[in-house]
């Protein structure tokens, strides 16, 4: 079996290709398990030296676009019938707002030039893209329901949203015409992410967390009693693997699927600071509002009925507190204040 993973240097990315390499072998749409071969991690960045030393690690560096216009696809991205390609490469929602055409360009037109490649293939390959919970959006013109289920119609309200939107459907034309086997997951803001902020608007659901836990200042730019929908890194992944190995019958529709989340307030995230670290972890929190960061977060579903992801067997976190403990185990270099027993 042949693995693609672009963005295969960040940090779902990365995540994902650790979790591959230590199981050793993948199950691909309900079919035997068969052994990992290769795993392609394509990005603009170098991933850590420890990952690329794998015998099976090949890494593919560059613009993803440039490289499908300089017809690499077929030798650099699938090599084989079997091929799985986790999509996870993308500009985040705050760089799509602030630069329009660098979302068009990341987000749509590689979508579809890495579509358009696997066509060319002829051997369908399975193609696993990491749509968002931002293809929901909150407007006085078109409310979202109380609870977001599989059926809710996408309302995207900013660029971001409607480029992953856009890329579900792509995805599910394609599928449809037999080109690949399309599997559109969206996931849910991800917390805990360890290293450091980027462009995301949600970027504050873990710097609220992770700067604090290692003595530094961090932001919400929210108020606390702003609801979020969370998934853990862990939970996430699970979510993208499980996307690769269910069957077509499981899988049922080529609509996407919403991946479970954990229901919670930014206010209970800090409480849950608390409990795990002490008063002096969450005195660093910095409660200065950004009304653009509200805007965007706000309009986005935090209670979200994942029927279809139950029915593969993904379940949502225990608790927000369980992931700050998660965090805290897997990243010990990371923190600097002193934890509660």
């Amino acid at each position: 079996m042949n693995i693609v993973i672009t963005g295969g240097a960040g940090f779902l990315g990365a995540r994902l290709a650790r979790q591959l390499l230590e199981c050793g072998q993948l199950s691909l749409a309900g079919s035997p398990l068969q052994t990992i071969q290769t795993i392609t991690l394509v990005d603009r960045a170098a991933p850590t030296a420890a990952l690329a030393g794998d015998s099976r690690i090949r890494v593919v560096i560059g613009d993803l676009n440039q490289l499908l216009e300089e017809n690499q696809a077929a030798a650099q991205i699938v090599r084989a019938q079997d091929a799985i390609i986790f999509h996870l490469a993308a500009a985040v929602s705050g760089e799509c707002e602030a630069d329009f055409d660098l979302g068009m360009r990341s987000n749509l037109d590689a979508t579809r030039a890495l579509l358009q490649a696997c066509r060319a293939l002829k051997t369908a390959p399975t193609v696993v893209f990491a749509s968002s919970l931002a293809v929901f959006g909150n407007s006085p013109e078109q409310p979202l329901p109380a609870v977001i289920d599989d059926r809710t119609l996408p309302t995207p309200q900013n660029s971001y949203g409607i480029q992953k939107f856009i890329s579900e459907q792509l995805i599910a034309d394609y599928a449809r015409k037999g080109f690949i086997r399309g599997r559109n997951v969206r996931l849910m803001t991800v917390s805990v992410r360890p290293g450091k902020p980027n462009a995301a608007a949600s970027s504050f659901l873990s710097g609220m967390i992770r700067e604090p836990l290692a003595g530094l200042k961090g932001s919400c730019p929210v108020p606390p009693d702003t609801a979020v929908a969370l998934s853990s890194p862990g939970r996430t992944v699970d979510g993208l693997l499980r996307a690769a190995e269910a069957s077509d019958a499981e899988w049922g529709a080529r609509t996407a699927i919403n991946l479970p989340a954990l229901k919670t307030t930014a206010g209970e995230m800090a409480a849950a600071l608390e409990r795990v670290a002490s008063k002096a972890a969450t005195a660093l929190i910095d409660w200065t509002p950004d009304p653009q960061i509200q805007k965007i977060v706000t309009s986005w579903p935090a209670h979200i009925d994942a029927a279809r992801a139950r029915g593969l067997g993904l379940l949502p976190d225990d608790s927000f507190e369980s992931i700050v403990r998660d965090y805290v185990r897997e990243n010990p270099d990371a923190i600097s204040v002193a934890l509660r027993p």
